[in-house]
């Protein structure tokens, strides 16, 4: 059993996704990051950075409890446990790990910057808001130009397509028009079609 620490976020869901997609048996532990359960002491002994999502799986290496923190960490160490969506040839496996790190350095957190400015921050900067659409806007022709010829990233689904899915979901508050970008549209609409994908959307949190 895994218990999975989340919050209804992008990067919570890419756990969500992955467990469902792994077919791991996992329990949800809600933390309200609207009312600072990330503070919390019991949640910094597993997440020292107070974010979510964090893991822990009782049956870790050598069949011992072990705690994982940062959704790409949490993402590498189930690829690795499970040996799906993360190959083992070198090749295929840089191929992933270069656009999951390409997310987990770029894509996600410049469109959470960007969410912040053009939907909760208190007053208008006009800069920062200038600044973070073009740069999403560079960010998804990125994408779009990887994806010409190909259903996926990095050639088969992984553990890269489960982390920059659920930031694209969010286009709308990104100032995106993903009409501009039909091979990202149909990438989403892709992996929207997912059973396990489903199955993790639902979730009441």
């Amino acid at each position: 059993m895994i218990d999975l620490y989340y919050w209804g976020t992008p990067n919570g869901l890419k756990i969500a996704i992955a467990l469902e997609e792994m077919g791991l048996d996992y329990a949800i532990i809600p933390i309200n990051i609207l009312e600072d359960d990330q503070f919390q002491a019991d949640f910094l002994r597993i997440s020292p950075n107070n974010k979510i999502p964090a893991i822990v799986d009782q049956d870790g290496p050598n069949h011992q409890s072990i705690s994982v923190f940062e959704s790409g960490a949490i993402l590498q160490y189930l690829g690795r446990k499970t040996g799906l969506f993360y190959p083992q040839d070198e090749q295929a496996r840089v191929d992933v790990e270069q656009w999951l790190m390409w997310q987990m350095g770029g894509f996600g957190p410049l469109l959470g910057q960007n969410h912040h400015f053009n939907k909760f921050a208190s007053e208008q900067v006009p800069y920062a808001i200038e600044r973070f659409n073009k740069e999403a806007k560079r960010l998804y022709g990125v994408l779009e130009n990887q994806l010409i010829g190909q259903q996926f990233v990095a050639g088969e689904y992984s553990i890269a397509d489960i982390a920059i899915y659920p930031w694209i979901r969010r286009y709308e508050w990104q100032n995106i028009n993903l009409d501009e970008y039909p091979n990202v549209k149909a990438y989403m609409e892709r992996i929207d079609a997912r059973p396990a994908v489903q199955e993790a959307l639902a979730i009441q949190v």
